[in-house]
């Protein structure tokens, strides 16, 4: 790293402070006399050696994915102007030493114009082609056009054994969240009330769930945002049923917390138990107030930005959110690293409004967080930081608004008025725009972000830096059987536990011939206590791998304690199916939903239904989960170490 790129980072750190003692509540002083010869120049000489020192290796521990929502070339610029002038930097963004464009078009799923591109896009469609790699249509989370879910980034990464996290000021069920979380065929399949929204996707109509209840399945280390509304809501089918999220996900082994005061007590975040934060019952509040467009703007009276009372705690802030889960996923001491996905929800929402304030403001946040991240990226050296957006948006600086134009005049750093339009709508909602969006990188890898790509190409990028295994049966090959060698006495209590399944989430669990439910998958594995049946003879034992398919079969001999019993015997090889697939469900719309976009309030449009992570085919909610899961896990390494063991064949797929 050359002694440039070292200065710009540490200035970055330094500027971070000076954005927080500000606060952006009156412009900064501008940093350069742009009107000397040179004095805008922002090369300092030639520039070679910095890009060549910036080329590093594609081979990185750690990937930290930043995304500004609707945070088109338009929005960084009007809040660089704003906050620093036209000759300042955003301190985190404006730091990364790589850089290029990317296409975001989705595709039209219906009609005649099926499978063709779609050229202005939403944030579902968007999310899905970088957290899966393939292209869909506006209003799916990782399904494509054929309602076929896709393994996502955050899903194999978890699989490959990496921490994972995802933060967000939205509703944790927004789309550009969810897209790490979830395969649904309508992004507003939120919760358990969401009935007509998740339609074939809903547990009781024989679907995955819910967004709200599959985030549960997903089971990520960390999870960071608003949206508690949902998971108020009660589970209508699987063995959950008549229990809100927030009941299943503490019984699940989840840190369920909706404080600062709450999640500064937290010290670790993993598996067993996995951190669920949750702020507000819609999305986070803004930094700043509120400004209101208007016809022509307001040229006679510049008007400079206001903080929002109503904001939450610093603490609560997206930078501060950022270092949180950066300090509960990192593990220097671990071979394995992280993946973090982090979205700065409301410069996209407060644009849908016109509302130049807050989308300023929300570009500064988000700033914070990169400024995070690039920190850590810097002091720990095999990070990979990306930065871009999901779609472009409407704002414009013009050089005075049109009287049929919504629009501001604001004062800037440089002390010099600057005109915003938003001229894609009159009155309601304005809507994205299908202009390429910038994407920029700082670590190992970074060097596949230059140049004109496509939204997909993320995802590669992503996968391939951290060399994931993208075959989940595969994953899960080596998944095998635990059980007691001696008899189990009729109706009497006993461990199934099984080991090896890293490609699965969780697992359906099956004794002589009764489904019992699922289980979530804990490091690769799986433990729960059962109750042999009560007659004597010999009894099946089945574990399926819900996202894998891969099956493990084995038997348990059930006698009195003095019957001898005899070791069992394995089942017959299963076929398995590559991945899992998406219900089919209702078509997504074409155009790009502005409203669906718009800062929520609590509880608006949450709908969905809920279960427990796995889809359950009946029966009772099994009482084993997060702790008591570890615990039976434990139970289940002392009868190893005892011995006491069966040697089961098992069954797998063919992928």
């Amino acid at each position: 790293m050359t002694s440039r790129h070292s200065r710009r980072v540490r200035h970055s750190v330094l500027a971070a402070g000076a954005v927080t003692a500000l606060g952006i509540l009156a412009p900064a002083a501008a940093s350069a006399a742009v009107s000397d010869h040179g004095g805008a120049a922002r090369h300092d000489g030639d520039n070679t050696a910095f890009v060549r020192e910036a080329l590093e290796d594609a081979s990185a521990k750690n990937v930290i994915l930043l995304i500004g929502d609707g945070m088109g070339d338009s929005e960084i610029t009007i809040a660089r102007n704003y906050a620093y002038g036209a000759g300042g930097e955003l301190p985190g963004i404006d730091a990364l030493p790589l850089s290029g464009s990317y296409s975001t078009y989705s595709l039209h799923r219906g009609g005649d114009y099926a499978g063709k591109p779609n050229y202005v896009p939403d944030s579902a469609a968007t999310g899905t082609a970088w957290a899966t790699g393939t292209k869909s249509y506006n209003g799916a989370i990782s399904v494509d056009l054929d309602s076929v879910a896709h393994d996502t980034v955050l899903e194999l990464a978890k699989a490959n054994g990496l921490r994972t996290g995802n933060v967000s000021t939205a509703e944790i069920q927004d789309a550009t969240p969810a897209v790490q979380l979830a395969h649904v065929d309508d992004r507003k399949c939120y919760g358990p009330d969401s009935v007509d929204r998740c339609g074939a996707d809903a547990l009781d109509a024989g679907g995955a769930g819910s967004i709200s209840e599959q985030i549960l399945g997903a089971r990520a280390d960390v999870v960071l945002g608003g949206g508690s509304a949902s998971f108020s809501q009660t589970a209508r089918a699987g063995q959950w049923e008549g229990q809100t999220l927030f009941e299943q996900a503490r019984e699940r082994g989840y840190q369920v917390v909706t404080t600062a005061a709450e999640l500064g007590e937290v010290t670790h975040a993993d598996q067993a138990e996995p951190l669920l934060g949750l702020f507000t019952p819609g999305n986070m509040p803004t930094r700043m107030s509120e400004s209101v467009a208007v016809p022509g703007g307001n040229p006679e009276a510049p008007i400079e930005c206001q903080a929002n009372p109503d904001r939450l705690p610093e603490e609560l802030s997206l930078g501060s959110m950022t270092q949180k889960a950066i300090d509960l996923l990192d593990d220097p001491d671990s071979t394995e690293g992280f993946f973090l996905q982090v979205e700065g929800a409301s410069i996209d929402k407060r644009n849908h409004a016109a509302d130049v304030c807050g989308q300023i403001g929300e570009t500064v946040d988000l700033d914070e967080a990169v400024q995070a991240a690039l920190e850590f990226a810097q002091q720990d050296g095999e990070t990979l930081v990306i930065v871009t957006a999901d779609h472009a948006h409407t704002s414009q600086i013009v050089g005075s608004v049109p009287d049929h134009t919504l629009g501001n005049t604001l004062l800037t750093a440089d002390g010099s008025p600057m005109n915003v339009a938003y001229g894609t709508a009159t009155t309601g909602s304005q809507q994205h725009t299908g202009a390429q969006v910038p994407i920029a990188g700082y670590g190992p890898g970074a060097a596949n972000v230059v140049g004109l790509t496509d939204q997909t190409d993320t995802f590669f990028t992503v996968v391939d830096t951290l060399g994931l295994a993208t075959d989940l049966p595969a994953l899960s090959a080596d998944a095998a059987l635990d059980l007691p060698e001696a008899p189990v006495a009729p109706a009497a209590e006993f461990t199934i536990a099984g080991t090896g399944f890293a490609g699965d989430r969780q697992v359906r669990v099956g004794l002589a011939g009764e489904e019992l439910g699922t289980v979530d998958v804990i490091g690769g594995r799986v433990s729960l206590p059962a109750t042999a049946p009560a007659a004597t003879g010999v009894a099946e034992v089945e574990l399926v791998g819900v996202q894998s398919d891969v099956t493990v079969t084995g038997t348990v001999e059930i006698g009195t304690d003095g019957d001898e019993g005899d070791a069992g015997t394995g089942g017959d090889a299963g076929a398995g199916a590559d991945g899992t697939d998406g219900a089919d469900g209702t078509d997504g719309a074409d155009g790009a939903d502005g409203s669906d976009d718009s800062q929520g309030t609590a509880g608006s449009e949450e709908v969905g239904d809920t279960g427990g992570g796995g889809v359950s085919a009946g029966g009772d909610r099994l009482p084993v989960t997060g702790m008591q899961l570890t615990g039976a896990a434990l139970m289940a390494a002392g009868l190893v170490a005892a011995g006491l063991m069966l040697r089961s064949r098992h069954r797998r797929s063919a992928a």
